[in-house]
Protein backbone atom coordinates (compact mmCIF):
# COMPACT_ATOMS: atom_id res chain seq x y z
CA UNK A 1 0.00 0.00 0.00
CA UNK A 2 1.29 3.15 -0.85
CA UNK A 3 2.33 5.84 2.15
CA UNK A 4 1.22 9.09 0.82
CA UNK A 5 -0.31 12.83 1.98
CA UNK A 6 -2.48 14.30 0.21
CA UNK A 7 -2.96 17.84 0.19
CA UNK A 8 -1.96 19.71 -2.78
CA UNK A 9 -4.58 21.04 -5.07
CA UNK A 10 -4.50 20.52 -9.55
CA UNK A 11 -5.59 23.79 -9.74
CA UNK A 12 -2.82 25.35 -8.13
CA UNK A 13 0.10 23.39 -10.46
CA UNK A 14 0.60 24.96 -13.91
CA UNK A 15 1.43 23.57 -17.11
CA UNK A 16 4.56 25.08 -17.45
CA UNK A 17 5.72 22.74 -14.85
CA UNK A 18 6.34 20.19 -17.60
CA UNK A 19 6.60 21.73 -20.09
CA UNK A 20 10.64 21.71 -20.47
CA UNK A 21 10.60 18.24 -19.18
CA UNK A 22 11.46 15.35 -21.35
CA UNK A 23 8.29 13.35 -21.91
CA UNK A 24 6.54 16.98 -22.34
CA UNK A 25 8.78 19.05 -24.69
CA UNK A 26 6.62 18.28 -27.89
CA UNK A 27 3.35 19.13 -26.26
CA UNK A 28 0.94 21.93 -26.37
CA UNK A 29 -0.24 23.30 -22.82
CA UNK A 30 -3.89 22.10 -23.88
CA UNK A 31 -2.12 18.43 -23.91
CA UNK A 32 -0.36 18.82 -20.95
CA UNK A 33 -3.45 20.11 -19.13
CA UNK A 34 -5.16 16.90 -19.81
CA UNK A 35 -2.45 14.87 -17.97
CA UNK A 36 -2.35 17.20 -15.37
CA UNK A 37 -6.28 16.87 -15.08
CA UNK A 38 -5.55 13.00 -14.56
CA UNK A 39 -3.09 13.07 -11.95
CA UNK A 40 -3.09 12.80 -8.38
CA UNK A 41 -0.45 15.13 -6.68
CA UNK A 42 1.28 13.32 -3.28
CA UNK A 43 3.71 14.18 -0.71
CA UNK A 44 5.82 11.68 0.70
CA UNK A 45 8.18 12.29 4.15
CA UNK A 46 11.57 11.38 4.19
CA UNK A 47 12.22 7.75 4.43
CA UNK A 48 8.39 6.69 3.60
CA UNK A 49 8.08 3.86 1.02
CA UNK A 50 6.32 5.32 -2.55
CA UNK A 51 5.95 1.29 -3.49
CA UNK A 52 7.79 -1.79 -2.82
CA UNK A 53 9.39 -4.20 -4.75
CA UNK A 54 7.16 -7.15 -5.98
CA UNK A 55 4.11 -4.87 -5.51
CA UNK A 56 1.79 -4.83 -8.52
CA UNK A 57 2.50 -2.04 -10.73
CA UNK A 58 -0.68 0.32 -10.27
CA UNK A 59 0.89 3.33 -10.53
CA UNK A 60 3.42 5.65 -12.13
CA UNK A 61 4.91 8.73 -11.20
CA UNK A 62 6.24 11.99 -11.99
CA UNK A 63 8.73 13.48 -9.22
CA UNK A 64 8.73 17.13 -8.95
CA UNK A 65 10.47 17.92 -5.95
CA UNK A 66 12.98 15.80 -3.25
CA UNK A 67 15.23 12.54 -4.30
CA UNK A 68 13.92 8.85 -4.57
CA UNK A 69 16.42 6.20 -3.42
CA UNK A 70 15.58 3.53 -5.68
CA UNK A 71 16.52 -0.24 -3.69
CA UNK A 72 17.17 -3.88 -4.92
CA UNK A 73 17.18 -6.75 -2.69
CA UNK A 74 19.62 -9.10 -3.65
CA UNK A 75 19.07 -13.41 -3.81
CA UNK A 76 21.25 -13.08 -0.35
CA UNK A 77 18.59 -10.68 1.39
CA UNK A 78 20.72 -7.42 1.52
CA UNK A 79 19.67 -4.51 0.38
CA UNK A 80 21.66 -2.13 -2.65
CA UNK A 81 20.79 1.49 -3.72
CA UNK A 82 20.59 1.19 -7.35
CA UNK A 83 19.95 4.37 -8.27
CA UNK A 84 18.51 7.73 -7.31
CA UNK A 85 15.69 9.52 -9.07
CA UNK A 86 16.19 13.36 -9.30
CA UNK A 87 12.97 15.65 -9.52
CA UNK A 88 11.61 16.01 -13.74
CA UNK A 89 12.33 12.36 -13.46
CA UNK A 90 9.68 9.29 -14.54
CA UNK A 91 9.50 6.65 -11.87
CA UNK A 92 7.92 3.75 -11.01
CA UNK A 93 7.25 3.17 -14.84
CA UNK A 94 6.86 -0.86 -14.92
CA UNK A 95 5.10 -0.50 -18.32
CA UNK A 96 7.77 0.61 -19.69
CA UNK A 97 9.88 -2.30 -18.45
CA UNK A 98 7.15 -4.93 -19.49
CA UNK A 99 6.78 -5.48 -15.77
CA UNK A 100 3.51 -6.57 -13.88
CA UNK A 101 4.85 -5.65 -10.64
CA UNK A 102 7.44 -3.31 -9.18
CA UNK A 103 11.09 -4.25 -9.73
CA UNK A 104 12.62 -2.28 -7.36
CA UNK A 105 11.66 -0.40 -4.04
CA UNK A 106 11.47 3.54 -3.79
CA UNK A 107 11.98 4.90 -1.03
CA UNK A 108 12.03 9.11 -0.57
CA UNK A 109 15.32 9.92 0.85
CA UNK A 110 13.87 13.93 1.46
CA UNK A 111 10.69 15.60 1.48
CA UNK A 112 9.27 14.31 -2.52
CA UNK A 113 6.00 15.98 -3.95
CA UNK A 114 5.43 13.84 -7.22
CA UNK A 115 2.31 13.71 -9.47
CA UNK A 116 1.16 10.32 -9.97
CA UNK A 117 -1.27 8.64 -12.82
CA UNK A 118 -3.14 4.98 -12.70
CA UNK A 119 -0.94 2.29 -15.05
CA UNK A 120 -4.14 2.29 -17.28
CA UNK A 121 -2.75 5.45 -18.36
CA UNK A 122 0.15 4.53 -19.64
CA UNK A 123 -0.90 2.78 -23.39
CA UNK A 124 -2.96 5.77 -23.72
CA UNK A 125 0.16 8.35 -22.97
CA UNK A 126 2.84 6.91 -25.65
CA UNK A 127 0.04 6.43 -28.14
CA UNK A 128 -1.49 9.56 -28.41
CA UNK A 129 1.15 12.07 -26.89
CA UNK A 130 4.17 12.79 -29.43
CA UNK A 131 7.76 12.18 -28.26
CA UNK A 132 6.40 10.65 -24.81
CA UNK A 133 6.63 7.28 -25.94
CA UNK A 134 10.66 8.26 -27.27
CA UNK A 135 12.01 10.28 -24.65
CA UNK A 136 10.74 7.92 -21.92
CA UNK A 137 12.72 5.11 -23.33
CA UNK A 138 15.06 7.62 -24.03
CA UNK A 139 15.31 7.58 -20.20
CA UNK A 140 15.00 3.98 -19.47
CA UNK A 141 17.69 3.31 -21.82
CA UNK A 142 20.48 5.68 -19.94
CA UNK A 143 18.72 4.14 -16.40
CA UNK A 144 19.89 0.57 -18.14
CA UNK A 145 23.19 2.09 -18.81
CA UNK A 146 24.16 3.64 -15.54
CA UNK A 147 23.66 0.53 -13.72
CA UNK A 148 25.54 -1.83 -16.30
CA UNK A 149 27.92 1.06 -15.32
CA UNK A 150 27.89 0.29 -12.18
CA UNK A 151 28.19 -3.79 -12.52
CA UNK A 152 31.23 -2.88 -14.54
CA UNK A 153 32.51 -1.07 -11.05
CA UNK A 154 31.36 -3.50 -8.99
CA UNK A 155 33.18 -6.22 -11.00
CA UNK A 156 36.67 -4.51 -12.12
CA UNK A 157 36.98 -1.40 -9.62
CA UNK A 158 39.02 -1.53 -6.04
CA UNK A 159 36.83 -0.29 -3.71
CA UNK A 160 38.65 3.21 -3.48
CA UNK A 161 37.99 3.72 -6.79
CA UNK A 162 34.24 2.49 -6.69
CA UNK A 163 33.40 4.94 -3.76
CA UNK A 164 34.98 8.22 -5.64
CA UNK A 165 32.88 7.22 -8.57
CA UNK A 166 29.55 6.90 -6.73
CA UNK A 167 30.03 10.35 -5.03
CA UNK A 168 30.93 11.70 -8.24
CA UNK A 169 28.01 10.62 -9.48
CA UNK A 170 25.80 11.93 -7.18
CA UNK A 171 27.27 15.54 -7.88
CA UNK A 172 26.69 15.11 -10.88
CA UNK A 173 23.12 14.23 -10.71
CA UNK A 174 22.43 16.15 -7.28
CA UNK A 175 25.21 18.82 -6.66
CA UNK A 176 25.22 22.26 -5.64
CA UNK A 177 27.98 24.61 -5.56
CA UNK A 178 28.39 26.35 -1.91
CA UNK A 179 31.27 28.11 -0.68
CA UNK A 180 33.36 24.96 0.54
CA UNK A 181 33.24 23.25 -2.91
CA UNK A 182 30.17 20.82 -4.74
CA UNK A 183 28.08 19.52 -2.13
CA UNK A 184 25.36 16.58 -2.92
CA UNK A 185 22.08 17.89 -3.13
CA UNK A 186 19.94 14.67 -1.01
CA UNK A 187 20.78 13.63 2.87
CA UNK A 188 23.31 10.96 2.06
CA UNK A 189 25.10 8.44 4.80
CA UNK A 190 27.99 6.15 4.65
CA UNK A 191 25.62 4.00 4.55
CA UNK A 192 23.76 4.71 1.74
CA UNK A 193 27.82 5.24 0.39
CA UNK A 194 28.05 1.62 1.55
CA UNK A 195 24.77 0.79 0.16
CA UNK A 196 25.56 1.73 -3.94
CA UNK A 197 28.98 0.08 -4.02
CA UNK A 198 29.06 -3.25 -2.18
CA UNK A 199 31.52 -1.84 0.34
CA UNK A 200 31.24 -2.55 3.81
CA UNK A 201 30.74 0.88 6.42
CA UNK A 202 33.94 0.29 7.66
CA UNK A 203 35.90 1.00 4.85
CA UNK A 204 33.42 3.66 3.66
CA UNK A 205 33.80 5.15 6.37
CA UNK A 206 37.78 5.14 6.81
CA UNK A 207 38.28 6.05 2.94
CA UNK A 208 36.06 9.51 3.73
CA UNK A 209 37.97 10.08 6.87
CA UNK A 210 40.65 9.78 4.94
CA UNK A 211 39.90 11.86 2.05
CA UNK A 212 38.38 14.21 4.66
CA UNK A 213 42.31 15.13 6.45
CA UNK A 214 43.75 15.08 2.82
CA UNK A 215 41.22 18.09 2.20
CA UNK A 216 39.01 15.91 -0.91
CA UNK A 217 35.99 15.55 1.18
CA UNK A 218 34.29 17.17 4.05
CA UNK A 219 31.68 14.67 5.74
CA UNK A 220 29.35 16.35 8.14
CA UNK A 221 25.50 14.36 9.05
CA UNK A 222 23.55 13.35 5.92
CA UNK A 223 25.79 15.67 4.38
CA UNK A 224 28.89 15.20 2.00
CA UNK A 225 30.79 18.15 0.24
CA UNK A 226 33.29 17.27 -2.62
CA UNK A 227 36.30 20.36 -1.89
CA UNK A 228 38.71 19.08 -4.18
CA UNK A 229 36.61 17.20 -7.79
CA UNK A 230 39.60 17.18 -9.68
CA UNK A 231 41.45 15.00 -6.44
CA UNK A 232 38.39 12.65 -6.79
CA UNK A 233 38.34 12.11 -10.53
CA UNK A 234 42.08 10.57 -10.31
CA UNK A 235 40.72 8.58 -7.72
CA UNK A 236 37.66 7.33 -9.29
CA UNK A 237 40.31 6.15 -12.17
CA UNK A 238 38.68 8.48 -15.12
CA UNK A 239 41.82 10.33 -15.38
CA UNK A 240 45.61 8.55 -15.57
Amino acid sequence: MLSQHRGLQLKKLDESLLTDLPPFRKLNRTQIRAILDAATPLRFDPMTPVFSEGQPVDRFFLLLDGHIRVIRTTPGGEQIIALHIVPGQLFGIGAALGRTTYPATAIAADDCVALAWPNRLWTEFITRYDGFATETYKSVGERVGEMNNRIVEMATQQVEQRVACAILRLITQTGRKVDSGIEIGLPITRQNISDMTGATLHTVSRLLSGWEREGIVRSERRKITVTAPQRLVILSGAVA
